[in-house]
């Protein structure tokens, strides 16, 4: 309609017709308050808008006038289940993250179906998309649009998929559902600055790549098969981009390194231990004269890890471990000062840690390595009530987290070789996946535009390291997700042609209890955090920052000369 009007304008300005002049245009209106979010919150720190141009101060505003959509966009996304272990989702969910991108204006949008992986088993699709911007510089941009299952529904305070706000102090309002915080509310918070910048200038400072995988939660392994088969849809990119945001506390990272990380599945059966039912379970009450496999699976795990559980027993385990450097150590001790246990034990929602130093317990947990017991299961597995039942196969599942220079697969091989050394044989190994680690240095482009975010939004922040880590600058390790198929540092295995670019993760805002009952994610902040609002400024200064459209940092002042 708008085009047919200037065309008659124009055939009326030809035939010499004077038109009055058109009234200026109308001040588009402020969305509708739905939720009443509060952009700001309650936090004790601002951006400091004399440090951006007007452009970006333009896309700030945008972003508080619409917050309250922005949280509408993020509660729409929770309640689309994406359950990668079983499935549950996982269609509708790439076709709605491929229209999130459409929506965006990437020119390239595509869910590509990757097929059957190394593994066995059919992996998760892929959502790819580019979006040219005429800009120097573009951003790969990794996602993960899966999520872990709901293992315990009791333990919600509200249901899972219905993404409902909630007062959680310090906070006004955090945002409750599976994948609030891992990861699909740092992600909308990358979209919604993405789209306010094309909503105020009509296009973006940088030129964007997506990749969104449906596999995180498996070990990446449709995405694995994704990169492998498509390194040339990765051409082009200057560097990556990883969600994050701040710590508990507020401060701002430079995580972009990864853990290694392997998993197995451990199988044991009476077909093959030769004793036992081999066919299927039978009556419990057999057992006065028949094998249990399961309580030779509870035999054979214990056989594995010290008496506490938290040291394997498997030969030649650390083999290839590298020592933390010694910034690394400067850093962990550093740290360590400023380590309540007893407040993180609680954000973790746990009793205690190993251990009750900090730098021991923070060690550990950035740079340290484990073989955990994720799951059991064999025979009657319903809560309460009875049922007597000798089981035919239990079968565990179980992840081991690695540093450099350790493999996941000689960990598998070395694992083998103890059970047959304990005598279980015919315990069967079931790879599952493998994530190998991966090396990176923040000082690259895009380290420095996050230092210069955390400068313009007076989050407390270190250096960008030139060191090579796995904790890329300080940042914890785990957990583990796939920078070995990105990076250009030293990578446990490299899998494709493409190059890699340096990355960097991090940001504001903030979230808790991945993995867990009552995962959220921050809407309205409060003290050193950002919320929602707050996470989606930083993202746009970020992109600003990287094209080189924010000026340095001003001078610090010259301390002043007294004479005594």
């Amino acid at each position: 309609m708008r085009r047919a009007v200037i065309s008659l304008c124009v055939l009326f300005a030809v035939a010499g017709c004077n038109q009055p002049a058109a009234p200026p245009a109308a001040t588009p209106a402020s969305p509708a308050k739905k939720l009443g979010i509060r952009p700001a919150g309650d936090t004790e720190i601002q951006p400091d808008l004399s440090q951006l141009p007007p452009d970006v101060q333009k896309v700030y505003a945008h972003i508080d006038d619409n917050i309250d959509a922005h949280v509408e966009h993020l509660q729409k996304w929770i309640r689309q289940p994406s359950i990668s272990n079983s499935g549950e989702g996982i269609p509708e969910s790439a076709e709605m993250v491929k229209g999130f991108f459409d929506e965006l204006g990437c020119q390239q949008s595509q869910v590509f179906d990757v097929g059957v992986t190394e593994y066995g088993s059919p992996g998760n699709p892929v959502v790819y998309a580019k979006c040219d911007e005429g800009a120097e510089k573009t951003v790969l941009i990794y996602w993960m649009y899966d999520t872990m299952p709901i293992t315990q529904p009791d333990a919600w305070t509200s249901p899972p998929f219905e993404a409902r706000l909630v007062e959680q102090a310090p906070f006004k309002k955090v945002l409750i559902g599976r994948g609030a915080t891992n990861s699909k509310g740092p992600q909308m918070s990358q979209l919604n600055a993405l789209r306010a910048i094309k909503a105020v200038h009509g296009k973006l400072p940088v030129n964007v790549i997506f990749v969104a995988e449906g596999d995180e939660e498996r070990m990446d392994i449709g995405l694995r098969k994704f990169v492998k088969d498509h390194p040339d849809l990765l051409a082009g990119a200057d560097a990556m981009l990883l969600f994050g945001g701040q710590s508990a506390s507020g401060g701002g990272s430079y995580g972009a390194g990864s853990e290694g990380c392997v998993y197995v599945e451990l199988i044991t059966s009476g077909k093959a231990w030769g004793r036992g039912p081999t066919g299927s379970d039978i009556h419990g009450s057999n057992k006065r004269s028949v094998d249990s496999p399961a309580w030779r699976h509870i035999k054979m795990l214990s056989s594995l890890v010290s008496e506490d559980g938290n040291t394997p027993l498997i030969e030649g385990f650390y083999e290839g471990m590298l020592p933390i450097e010694k910034f690394q150590e400067a850093e962990l001790r550093t740290a360590a000062e400023r380590t309540d246990l007893k407040v993180a034990a609680e954000n973790v929602g746990v009793a205690r840690f190993t251990s009750d130093d900090p730098f021991t317990m923070l060690k550990s947990q950035r740079y340290g390595t484990s073989f955990n017991l994720d799951g059991i299961w064999g025979g009657n597995m319903y809560a309460g009530g009875a049922g007597a039942i000798l089981p035919n196969k239990v079968t565990s599942k179980h992840n081991f987290r690695y540093v450099p220079n350790m493999t996941g697969p000689g960990i598998v091989k070395k694992l083998r070789a103890q059970l047959d050394k304990n005598g279980y044989q015919d315990v069967e190994v079931n790879l599952v996946g493998d994530v190998p680690w991966a090396k990176m240095s923040a000082d690259s482009e895009l380290g420095r535009a996050m230092k210069r975010t955390y400068e313009v939004m007076n989050i407390p922040h270190g250096e960008p390291r030139a060191e090579w880590s796995i904790g890329g600058g300080g940042a914890a390790a785990g957990g583990y997700w796939p920078a070995y198929m990105f990076g250009n540092g030293e990578v446990g295995e490299k899998i494709s042609s493409f190059k890699g670019v340096p990355i960097v993760g991090g940001g504001a805002g903030y979230g808790g209890r991945a993995h867990a009952a009552n995962e959220y994610y921050v809407i309205e902040g409060a003290g050193k955090v950002y919320g929602m609002a707050g996470a989606e400024k930083a993202v746009a200064t970020l992109m600003y920052a990287f094209a080189g459209k924010i000026p340095p940092a001003p001078a610090k002042p010259a301390p002043t000369k007294t004479n005594e």
